[in-house]
């Protein structure tokens, strides 16, 4: 029980943290981490960059509020809350994960990237949309499970911060470990919530 809560915690800091940094591409400038490798034209094109801070400033908001959905105390407490939380959560999860797919298509480092990130976005979009239509139908255990898919993917914000540097040290740069790091973010993530679909539901199915 223990482990479980300071696993909850630990999981709750990630993705506030995370779930804030958007905010400094609105205080300093913002030619710094993954945007310093794009071109000029790129930065100054409207569309690219209505979607990238649609992205980032939805996906933050997914993030720091998703892990406040596995509170079963707050599902069970006021789940009137858990619906209103749920219902920015899917909606932001949407709307991000189709600016995602775009902003993917403009990856740095080739078609791996592009393949990746594009990839994430679509599992991601759709695991959110199918929760949502499960629970809508009245199908908590599907929607349940879909939506801890559904984190997963959206938990790739903090997994990608978390190998990025690490690969780029290992592997002398920056562009060899964000080929890599457009996989790595988010499969493990849904390997891992596979096995917890697996425990948790076990008695279920």
């Amino acid at each position: 029980m223990l482990t479980k809560k300071i696993s909850y915690y630990l999981l709750a800091i990630c993705c506030i943290s995370i779930g804030l940094y958007p905010s400094i591409y609105f205080i300093i400038d913002r030619k710094f981490g993954l945007l310093a490798s794009k071109t000029e034209a790129l930065l100054a094109d409207g569309l690219w960059n209505t979607m990238f801070y649609t992205h980032i400033v939805l996906g933050g908001i997914a993030l720091l509020i998703g892990w406040l959905q596995f509170n079963k105390k707050l599902r069970v407490k006021n789940i009137q809350l858990h619906r209103n939380i749920g219902k920015v959560y899917i909606t932001s999860c949407l709307l991000s994960g189709i600016s995602g797919f775009y902003i993917a298509l403009h990856a740095t480092g080739g078609i791996s990237p592009k393949l990746g990130f594009a990839s994430m976005a679509l599992f991601w979009f759709f695991s959110t949309l199918l929760g949502f239509t499960a629970i809508k139908n009245g199908k908590v255990i599907k929607h349940q499970k879909l939506m801890i898919y559904s984190y997963a993917a959206c938990f790739s914000a903090v997994t990608l911060r978390i190998w990025l540097p690490i690969l780029s040290s290992a592997l002398g740069g920056f562009l060899p470990a964000y080929r890599i790091v457009a996989w790595l973010s988010w499969i493990p993530n849904i390997i891992v919530a596979y096995f917890i679909i697996k425990y948790q539901f076990k008695k279920t199915t």
